[in-house]
């Protein structure tokens, strides 16, 4: 059952409420739209995207605007300041994807632009393509207006430093000599070896959650949904993770309504979550359940794995479902709820759970 319990110390204009376990409903009042559902707690974000929507601009804009306010804030998982590569860089993964039309924008490892969800947006509506990536993405952002800058702070550059000194301890190297697990690089392949066993939680959790994503529904049912993130530390040159990828970081459709990920981005881009999610609400699933369901596809592969799901109907129907992590919160907002609301889903260990 959903607690009566209401934690609103921690946040003075945040409700904090405690959630069943998944596959119990939330109480989702009467008035469903507009509304803004994004994953993790980030209530300054999700504000933002609210008074956006709230001013009769488009869920595009709102998406664009509360991801751009967590990039704004930096540091963490998102934006400019955090998880720095292997090299010491920040780079910068988003996209953006407008339901009504179908068009997608997308940027991949981004390097020395802060404002990669603007990137996105640029990229859709002003390219015929649909993701760039590195320098080249860089370049283009450019020459739309965007400053070239340094994206490192001193809080990554301690953080490149203490990983070096430890030995590049945690790495994202598989069969490779020297040995990854003790030792830095650079490193050759082993011959004759293949299928390592992999990572598949390491180091994602409320303070490292890889990203931010969001959809947002206006009071006609136009739905967007757009992603963020620096992708994890320590990450090999080049990564790009699950976040820009369409069906995979976001999906959205404007005849079912939209899903987005977040969690291990490598394991999650092998199986289009967000995507799998949609068309199982287009089957006639709830939004919970359809969310859980694309879960139960990855873990069956992947049973340690760490991801979650959110997703809203074209009615404003939402819920989430997570695999590995204890549970998972996340902020919606409609005119029921009234303000910034953070919701928390507990989650499974294996695909037996669900």
């Amino acid at each position: 059952m959903l607690s009566d319990v209401v934690l609103s110390m921690l946040w003075p204009s945040v409700i904090l409420l405690a959630v069943g376990p998944a596959g119990e409903c939330y109480n989702q009042g009467d008035i469903k739209l507009p509304m803004v559902i994004s994953t993790w707690i980030d209530k300054e974000s999700h504000n933002v995207a609210w008074e956006t929507l709230n001013t009769k601009k488009s869920a595009l804009d709102a998406v664009e605007a509360g991801c751009s306010k967590c990039e704004e804030l930096g540091g963490g998982s998102v934006g400019f300041g955090g998880n720095p590569d292997e090299n010491g860089e920040t780079t910068l993964d988003a996209m953006i994807m407008d339901g009504e039309t179908h068009n997608v924008g997308a940027v991949g490892n981004l390097r020395r632009i802060k404002s990669a969800i603007s990137v996105a947006r640029k990229v859709m509506e002003h390219t015929s393509h649909t993701l760039l990536t590195g320098s080249q993405a860089t370049q283009f952002a450019v020459s739309m207006g965007f400053k070239e800058e340094d994206l490192s702070t001193n809080s990554s550059r301690e953080i490149y430093k203490k990983w070096k000194e430890n030995n590049c301890q945690p790495n994202r190297w598989l069969d490779v000599t020297p040995n990854p697990r003790i030792s830095c690089g650079p490193y050759s392949p082993i011959k004759d070896h293949h299928g390592g066993s992999e990572p598949e939680g390491y180091g994602l959790d409320e303070g490292n959650h890889d990203t931010i994503s969001m959809i947002a529904v206006d009071e006609n049912g136009r739905i967007a949904g757009g992603a963020t993130t620096n992708g994890l530390s320590h990450k090999v040159p080049g990564r790009v993770g699950d976040s820009p990828i369409p069906g995979s970081g976001a999906y959205v459709d404007k005849d079912v309504g939209g899903a987005t990920a977040t969690g291990n981005g490598d394991i999650m881009i092998r199986f289009s979550p967000s995507l799998l999610t949609v068309e199982g609400m287009r089957s006639g699933l709830t939004p919970e359940k359809s969310a859980q369901e694309a879960l139960v596809k990855i873990s069956r592969f992947y049973p340690s794995f760490r991801g979650a799901i959110i997703a809203t109907n074209i009615k404003g129907d939402y819920g989430a479902a997570c695999h590995g992590y204890d549970t998972f919160p996340f902020c919606v907002v409609n005119p029921a709820l009234n303000q910034t609301t953070v919701k928390r889903v507990n989650c499974v260990k294996k695909k037996e759970e669900f």
